[in-house]
């Protein structure tokens, strides 16, 4: 970095990188999870999953949004030497630092099945569309606020969590920084100038 810049993540593709692997690592694991009869059944089984599946969702989208609101509220401008990650490199970086938590997450689900079937893939799915549901609540704050929120690079190293202890403040930018829409969400048009 140049002259005192800092590197900065954004903070809802951050909160979304996880979204996708464990949607899909949860779809995955039900479909399998049906197949096996299972200590319930498979009725008890799905309807216990769909249960979980919603209480996930609810549960991580709604963790820790004082957290978030309040670091939002304190959001310094960002520097004019800092560097802004790209979104891929955000998502890569956030998928290899947890690549054996998901994969431990997917057999606990697999196993789970045999116990109540497609219910473990279940709740992993909810984890993942509890994500999405945060990136894009925190989408629609950037986009009433029209500021874009920007976490240090260096304090996502240990958990990688946005609104983490370690995390002391956010960087706000306009929303024509970098290359992701408010959300997160890769950008379909142009930035606007």
């Amino acid at each position: 970095m140049v002259r005192g810049g800092q590197g900065l993540a954004r903070v809802a593709c951050v909160v979304r990188a996880g979204a996708a692997p464990l949607w899909w690592l949860g779809v995955v694991a039900a479909g399998i999870g049906v197949l096996v009869p299972g200590l319930t059944g498979r009725r008890i089984g799905v309807l216990a999953g769909a249960v979980l599946f919603v209480l996930a969702a609810a549960f991580v989208a709604g963790t820790r949004r004082k957290r978030y609101a309040a670091l939002a509220r304190g959001a310094a401008r960002a520097a004019k030497h800092d560097v802004l990650q790209d979104r891929a490199v955000t998502v890569r970086n956030w998928r290899r630092r947890h690549r054996w938590w998901l994969l431990l997450a997917f057999l606990a689900a697999l196993g789970g099945s045999f116990a109540a079937p497609a219910a473990g893939g279940m709740l992993l799915a909810g984890c993942g569309a509890g994500l999405w549901w945060k990136a894009g609540w925190l989408g629609r704050r950037e986009r009433a606020e029209e500021t874009l929120l920007w976490v240090r690079v260096d304090w996502l190293r240990g958990g990688g969590r946005p609104a983490g202890k370690a995390v002391g403040a956010y960087r706000a930018t306009g929303v024509a920084a970098g290359d992701a829409a408010p959300g997160g969400a890769r950008r379909r048009t142009a930035a606007p100038v």
